[in-house]
């Protein structure tokens, strides 16, 4: 039996039941994680880079679209083969791959890339709210941080209710382009001729640059090698087979959504903006200012309502890729909330900083800062997953064949080529114009050649081991063997109490533990303002009910032939309690459970988790 917490997304891990459906029915029970994927293939990112391509080229830059499409739907498609077959996400995979002094600065740059694309995110639903309420870009930066609880509420609803949420926005999208297309009247001739690959140079071969690091982002190959576990499926080889199959329809009929929504964005810079001799329109607030004057009223509100949806969109998927890389290369886990918050703060910040320091038109340099960092990372979750879906001792017959091996080795040589060039003529860019660059020498180029170090390190290592990559992901150990099991008697066991209708279960519960040999500790903790600021010394009204209600409780366990004492406990609940079973050598604690979750937990606490990791003796909870 699988361990719970090793699962990636272990809270809706195998969440949706595939099984017993046919035909339509099961092409339904698998879409979902796809689409999920592809809001990161239409973010505000890609929206910089569009209009800037198709403002100054016209549709000659279609083509460069295209072909991303394909790359990324390679690479979704080995990324979701990955989670199927072998039931790891791709930082899990990376985790038993490469050692922990290797796994810790992947985290690290995973972590900093999804942090970027969060940052692109939050400037571009803080742009869509500036543009359809006048909300100023500071506020609009700030109300983003309650997508947190919006995710968080999501994740509670099933993985379904979190699908259908995003399916909805990307339906915004493509429907708000859908008809920008009506209005602009673009020309279909033209618009084909777009198709036929060219020759690129100077600016053109820049913004193309961008428009492919922009399209194949890092997280979502982390992310959908989780998100396509969230389906329960049959784990024969038919079954794996199966799940391959209608994973590969969800993928491309997303990423292809996903084409039409990123193509449609830079047709519509090219028709109206291009044609119009406007080639110099990169930013997203010009844009929506150009299209108000040219069609009018409706085109720029289509435009802000497709941005507001994309950014909510993609915040929301941004910040799961970030629960998967930190459980999967750290083995770390925190309260969902605390992580996503955690995550959302470190996008935000910097966003803030921009604009209090540099002001708001600085937002948009920014912007493209973003996809120079998410650039440098591209790399370390191409490479590996093609080591992964191409070994043959972890994958036996599911792994890919030599014709897919040659078209993602081909992949990911031009995106890490045309990724690595842009970082260096960014860093070229940044040594002519810089003043004084003796930090560029110092920090920016040293570091530039330890990352690449490290890339070369991500490639090369796995062809040194004899026995392909190792399927290590054991969170806690092997299972030690059970003999003879000692019957062990509590002599000491605490019990805290809160004077609800919860303790008299607790108490029962306890008395059945220790029998009328051992002794009980009843505890309560005051948390009132005064007990938090005076501790011991406070005698409020609530302290004095309190040990009035304590030694009520003691003289009825006495009745009953017990042994019991009191002791009161002030402010920190979990600390409180720890303290106490510490200071009175209590062997066991018995303690109730009030069943809230999700959002009352972060307006009522999480006692239990923390008197658990605070305290070094069994606890046994009471629901």
């Amino acid at each position: 039996m699988s361990n719970k917490n090793s699962e990636s997304l272990s809270e809706v891990h195998s969440s949706v039941n595939t099984a017993g459906k046919t035909g339509f029915r099961k092409l339904l029970a698998f879409i979902g994680p796809a689409y999920l994927v592809s809001v990161g293939y239409m973010d505000p990112g890609n929206w910089a880079t569009d209009i800037a391509g198709g403002s100054q080229f016209g549709y000659k830059l279609i083509w460069i679209l295209l072909m991303s499409n394909l790359i990324a739907l390679l690479l979704q498609s080995l990324s979701a083969r990955l989670g199927i077959v072998k039931g790891l996400d791709l930082a899990q995979a990376s985790r038993n791959a490469y050692p922990k002094m290797v796994n810790l600065p992947l985290f690290v740059l995973a972590q900093t890339a999804i942090i970027a694309c969060d940052l692109a995110e939050i400037i571009g639903m803080a742009i869509g709210l500036n543009l359809l309420f006048g909300l100023p870009l500071i506020w609009g930066v700030s109300v983003t941080i309650l997508d947190t609880f919006l995710l968080l509420f999501l994740l509670n609803k099933g993985m379904r209710m979190m699908e259908t949420f995003i399916v909805s926005m990307v339906f915004i999208v493509g429907v708000s382009f859908l008809t920008e297309m009506f209005i602009v009247k673009p020309n279909i001739v033209e618009i084909a001729s777009g198709f036929k690959p060219s020759i690129l140079s100077g600016s053109a071969l820049y913004i193309a640059i961008g428009i492919i690091g922009a399209t194949v982002m890092p997280h979502n190959l982390y992310l959908h090698s989780s998100l396509v576990q969230t389906r329960k499926i049959n784990r024969t080889s038919e079954g794996i087979r199966e799940s391959l199959r209608f994973n590969f329809f969800d993928t491309a009929i997303a990423l292809n959504l996903a084409f039409f929504v990123n193509a449609a964005i830079l047709i519509l810079a090219a028709t109206a903006f291009f044609k119009n001799g406007l080639h110099e329109v990169a930013e997203i607030q010009d844009a929506h200012k150009l299209l108000d004057n040219i069609f009018g009223s409706l085109a720029p509100t289509l435009f802000a309502v497709a941005l507001i949806a994309s950014g909510q969109s993609s915040t929301i998927t941004g910040t799961l890729a970030g629960q998967i890389i930190m459980e999967g290369h750290l083995k770390l886990r925190i309260q969902p909330w605390m992580r996503r918050l955690l995550t959302r703060l470190l996008a935000i910040l910097p966003a803030i900083f921009t604009i209090l320091y540099f002001g708001e038109e600085a937002l948009g340099d920014l912007l493209v800062m973003s996809q120079v960092v998410l650039s440098l990372q591209l790399g370390f979750a191409i490479i590996p997953l093609i080591h992964f879906t191409s070994d043959k001792v972890q994958m036996k017959e599911f792994a890919i064949k030599t014709w897919t091996k040659v078209l993602a080795w081909l992949s990911a040589c031009i995106i890490v080529g045309l990724n690595i060039k842009l970082v260096f003529e960014e860093i070229a860019g940044w040594l002519n114009t810089a003043d004084n660059p003796v930090l560029i020498y110092l920090l920016v180029i040293p570091l530039t050649l330890v990352v690449f170090s490290l890339l070369v390190y991500v490639f090369l290592k796995p062809f040194f081991r004899k026995n392909g990559i190792s399927n290590s992901n054991i969170p806690h150990g092997q299972a030690l063997q059970i003999t003879e099991i000692e019957k062990v008697n509590y002599l000491h066991i605490g019990i805290p109490v809160d004077f609800s209708k919860n303790d008299l279960q607790t108490i029962r519960h306890a008395l059945m533990q220790g029998g009328k040999q051992a002794d009980y500790h009843l505890i309560h903790i005051v948390e009132t303002a005064a007990a938090r600021y005076h501790g011991e010394k406070v005698m409020d009204h609530e302290t004095q009910s309190d040990l009035v209600n304590l030694e009520k409780y003691k003289e009825d366990l006495g009745n009953l032939g017990y042994s019991a004492a009191t002791h009161i406990g002030y402010g920190n609940v979990s600390k409180a309690i720890s303290a106490l079973a510490q200071t009175y050598h209590m062997d066991l604690l018995v303690m109730g459970a009030h069943g809230h979750k999700g959002l009352k937990d972060l307006i009522f606490g999480t006692t239990l988790d923390s008197v658990r990791h605070q305290v070094k003796i069994p606890v046994m909870i009471i629901r």
